[in-house]
């Protein structure tokens, strides 16, 4: 149930029925403070400026055409023409009984699936995981999740690098270490020593350099030695990604990579069809697209360049040949790309011309999702203390190890594989939540301290939360499938506890509409923190029989929905911590 829908669309209607257009929306909003009710609709003030009415006359006409009294006891005019809307208890405790009995908490699946493609993680192949696919990937997991759970046909799209001129560097080591009769797969143990090795011969040693260059030629032109070699650095470079991929525990797998290569055939296609529509201009012998939508304040045009001097193609090449694929192949409707905020130019020309090219449908949804970048303490990007590039693997085993510690200290007498488990989920979910609970649109300081805190909204607390629930219905000795008996809501710790279960789902539709998980993150932190108010102020175990079968049902409630919800961001919970 998504009370705010429902509010929007009953007050929309009065409001319409009473003069307004039909595009005036209700703007039903969660209420900041419990005296104002539990939402409120702000849309009155708009729509009476529009019709030329007092506010608060329109609110009143709005209110003459208004029936709530099924799930509202009491809605007020307030102020210059808020409309305060007070729930009824009794539909509360109803509400909550279904929740009870669902194992999708009464959230529905959509009534119109869409086909949802999402471009995430992508990290190049020429090197393993690092810190700065850490968001791109965690996010773009957990928007993936919640777009399944609503019922979306999701086509996960892992658009990793494994093509271009650095190829032919790693190539022709390859090929040098194959020479001398090394192990080409122990050498590729570890990509960043074996990219290092390669870079410094290309820099070094011109012959080197020269067959470098060859091999790309010879690579793009499908030499099938050549392709032999590529395939097995590839394969190689995928196993440490699903490796990192298994530990952080996204739903990523082989069958969704679709890499820039799959593209290679189609690239002349997008520059044929390109020119034949008149929007190719060559610039310095390179083909290129000027819009005037991205002139700047002197009329100069960034371009957007599809094809090089000598023939070579680009990255908005392959972007471009990936939307048609998109459209025409996996009939998308919607697109979402997780890729950092400095894409954002690249982004806003390639959907542009993307729609002038006709490479998609107009109705088609083409969305970056921009985020911020990992930061240091030191206000830069992130790097290891020994100031390289922090390696993603390396990083998510520290976290097992600093939780590991963190867990045992707190609990000595428990077994050591009970521990590594317990550190292994709440290191995991430590790193996950650190990103998943800020606003994707900023940067984050990276922090082991606060990110394994107890305290806060972390990743160990709601899981320390979500443990305690579990723990308090277990001392109850009660079989929970008994608890049939109505949910009464008589203290207001009882009733604000009621309420924010019931709002999970307008939590995780703003994470399938704008891909923002942080206010699924905020849900929970919330839903705890009301819980543990309510634990305190609102006996259970020693409560007179009846009012314990309530506040058990009340304490499952919350147990379900933060395992839920924790499940949609990719985060395990744990009975025991």
């Amino acid at each position: 149930m998504n009370i705010q829908t429902l509010l929007n669309q009953r007050i929309q209607a009065a409001m319409v029925a009473s003069g307004a257009s039909d595009s005036a929306p209700a703007l039903v909003r969660q209420s900041a403070k419990v005296q104002f009710g539990d939402y409120q609709a702000n849309g009155i003030m708009g729509a009476a400026k529009a019709l030329k009415m007092n506010p608060r006359d329109f609110a009143q006409a709005t209110l003459d055409k208004l029936d709530l009294s099924d799930l509202a006891d009491k809605v007020e005019i307030a102020g210059p023409g808020f409309i305060n809307i007070f729930l009824k208890n009794t539909w509360l405790s109803k509400e909550l009984a279904q929740l009870r009995t669902s194992d999708r908490l009464d959230v529905n699946p959509v009534a119109a699936p869409e086909t949802v493609v999402v471009d995430y993680s992508a990290p190049n192949l020429a090197k393993e995981m690092h810190v700065g696919h850490l968001r791109s990937t965690v996010i773009g997991d957990a928007v993936v999740r919640t777009l399944e759970f609503f019922g979306h046909h999701v086509v996960r799209q892992n658009h990793v690098g494994d093509w271009g001129t650095q190829f032919g560097m790693l190539l022709a080591y390859m090929e040098r270490l194959r020479a001398e009769n090394a192990k080409i797969s122990m050498a590729l143990s570890d990509l960043e020593t074996f990219y290092r090795a390669a870079k410094t011969c290309f820099d070094e040693d011109e012959a080197f350099a020269a067959r470098a260059r060859e091999l790309v030629v010879a690579l793009q032109s499908g030499d099938e030695e050549c392709l032999a070699l590529w395939d097995e650095f590839i394969e190689i470079s995928m196993a440490h990604c699903e490796e990192t991929y298994k530990m952080l525990g996204v739903s990523l797998e082989r069958q969704h990579v679709m890499p820039e290569s799959a593209y290679n055939d189609d690239l002349q296609n997008v520059i044929n069809e390109l020119k034949d529509q008149g929007l190719l201009q060559e610039s310095n012998g390179a083909q290129c697209v000027f819009m005037e939508e991205f002139a700047n304040k002197e009329g100069e045009i960034t371009p957007i360049i599809v094809q090089k001097t000598g023939g070579g193609f680009l990255y908005a090449t392959t972007d471009l040949a990936a939307v048609r694929f998109r459209q025409h192949t996996l009939n998308a409707n919607r697109v979402l790309y997780f890729v950092d905020a400095r894409q954002s130019l690249h982004f806003q020309q390639i959907f542009t011309l993307s729609r002038k090219a006709g490479f998609v449908k107009p109705e088609t949804q083409l969305e970056h999702m921009p985020f911020g970048t990992v930061m240091g303490s030191d206000g830069k990007p992130f790097k290891t203390r020994s100031g390289g590039v922090a390696k993603l693997s390396s990083l998510l085993e520290e976290a097992q190890e600093r939780a590991y510690q963190l867990v045992a200290s707190k609990n000595p007498e428990m077994d050591e594989e009970e521990l590594r488990n317990i550190g292994r989920v709440v290191g995991i979910a430590s790193v996950k939540y650190a990103d998943l609970s800020k606003n994707r649109t900023s940067d984050y300081v990276f922090n082991w301290d606060s990110m394994l805190s107890f305290e806060g909204n972390t990743a160990p607390y709601l899981l320390y939360a979500y443990s305690r629930v579990a723990s308090i219905v277990k001392r109850s000795d009660i079989d929970v499938a008994s608890l049939t008996g109505d949910i009464a809501i008589d203290e207001p710790q009882e009733r604000a506890l009621a309420v924010k279960l019931c709002q999970f789902e307008e939590a995780i539709q703003q994470v399938a509409n704008d891909g923002m998980p942080h206010f699924l993150c905020a849900y929970l932190y919330d839903l705890a923190g009301v819980f543990m108010t309510f634990y305190e102020a609102c006996p259970i175990i020693n409560a007179e029989e009846e009012v314990k079968h309530s506040r058990l049902q009340l304490a499952l409630n919350t147990a379900s929905t933060l395992k839920l919800g924790l499940s949609l961001l990719g985060i395990e919970t744990l009975e025991r911590m």
